[in-house]
């Protein structure tokens, strides 16, 4: 088959990537850079996978700027293109997923099928079939980890689709063919469905990182040992011992958006833990600025704006609103962050030599705590328990 990928971020490209094995795959994107890197097979993004294949596969992948080159003739085109979320509308922006749409019917494709795999308010595919006047539109959502986004698909959880018809029941063939998953788990629902389903997950995930922050907050307070109330509590297995290291904060790509676009949803429904989740969130990062605060620092030094160890993603991350809100204090503030190639993030200067930086911060904020700082330990503030995610 002949499939196009529109939008080469974290799920676009590992899309990409794991059909390409088996099936012709064009990628289309705006940055010609991107396009140059993949064409020359250099992943434009951090991801494992992604790298082991595009050095050791026979790919048949080829990235371009032309959309009109990348749909002709494609059985599926995958929408992957950004959906932020705009805090003024308190709606996602989509107007990315429609230009994609609009550009397929402008080239009359009446054979292609159009796979949404971009995150989407509950009810945007009805409400673009009843705009458009088409039905050759599916949804279904994707379940990634930043940095393991192709060994996701690889290894999937989960295949939804939001969509029962057999273009769809081919489309979940395609990600189960290209799998290395034995059984994996597919259902097949409404649209509409399909949609909550990746709101509700991601808002849990936020959920159960707010909740384990809570945690942490109560424990560092009372000068209790956060660790081992966590072991205690996750030894239940109905709980588990997962997904439960403290942080700054929940951010990147998803969470953020996708728990504020879901309380947007709740517009006529009573609720009050998905309000409950985003203020948490919020109140954390005060927590963490408070800490902060009481070690009277000179100059806070901040180790990686990323989200976590090996990730080249800062979207969002919580550390971002912890500088903004140590700046309004008067705080000075310098970054070590290998990723940025200016001289200042957010009027606070990068420093690229990491001794000098180790060197003048006499306080060192690290949302995820890594070997290189162990030699400064006694300046490091992390809630990072146990080395991971």
């Amino acid at each position: 088959m002949k499939i196009a990928v529109s939008g080469t971020g974290y799920v676009g490209l590992s899309l990409a990537t794991l059909l390409s094995v088996k099936n012709e795959v064009v990628a289309l994107d705006v940055i010609e850079e991107k396009v140059d890197m993949i064409n020359n097979r250099i992943s434009p993004i951090k991801d494992e996978y992604i790298e082991k294949y595009f050095k050791e596969k026979d790919l048949h992948l080829k990235a371009t700027l032309d959309y009109r080159e990348a749909f002709s003739d494609a059985n599926y085109v995958i929408i992957s293109t950004p959906t932020n979320y705009d805090e003024e509308l308190n709606y996602f922006d989509t107007s990315s997923v429609e230009d994609v749409i609009e550009k397929v019917l402008s080239m009359g494709l009446k054979d292609c099928t159009m796979v949404i795999k971009s995150t989407i308010p509950v009810g945007f595919v009805e409400s673009m079939k009843e705009k458009y006047h088409i039905d050759n539109l599916i949804f279904s959502p994707e379940f990634l980890r930043e940095g393991k986004a192709l060994y996701d698909n690889l290894y999937p959880s989960r295949i939804i689709v939001g969509g029962k018809n057999s273009e769809a029941k081919v489309f979940a063939d395609l990600l189960i063919n290209s799998s290395l998953k034995e059984e994996v788990p597919v259902l097949f629902m409404n649209s509409t469905e399909a949609e909550a389903v990746k709101l509700f997950a991601n808002t849990y995930l936020a959920l159960r990182v707010a909740y384990f922050n809570e945690l942490d907050t109560y424990a560092e307070i009372k000068g209790l040992d956060t660790k081992s109330i966590i072991d205690g509590v996750c030894l239940d297995p109905r709980i588990g011992n997962h997904y439960n290291n403290p942080s700054f904060g929940y951010g990147g790509y998803c969470l953020p958006k996708d728990t504020k676009q879901l309380l947007a949803n709740y517009k006529d429904v009573p609720e009050n833990l998905i309000e409950a989740i985003i203020k948490s969130n919020q109140t954390r990062k005060e927590h963490i600025v408070n800490m902060i605060m009481n070690k009277n620092p000179k100059i806070v030094g901040v180790y990686r704006l990323t989200m976590k160890t090996n990730s080249d993603n800062f979207r969002a991350s919580a550390i971002q609103d912890i500088i903004l809100n140590l700046k309004a204090k008067n705080v000075s503030i310098v970054i070590y962050e290998p990723t940025l190639t200016s001289d200042f993030f957010e009027d606070c200067k990068v420093i690229k030599d990491f001794a000098e930086f180790k060197k003048i911060a006499d306080v060192i904020l690290a949302n995820r705590d890594e070997k290189i700082l162990e030699d400064v330990k006694d300046k490091v503030y992390t809630r990072d328990i146990y080395n991971r995610d």
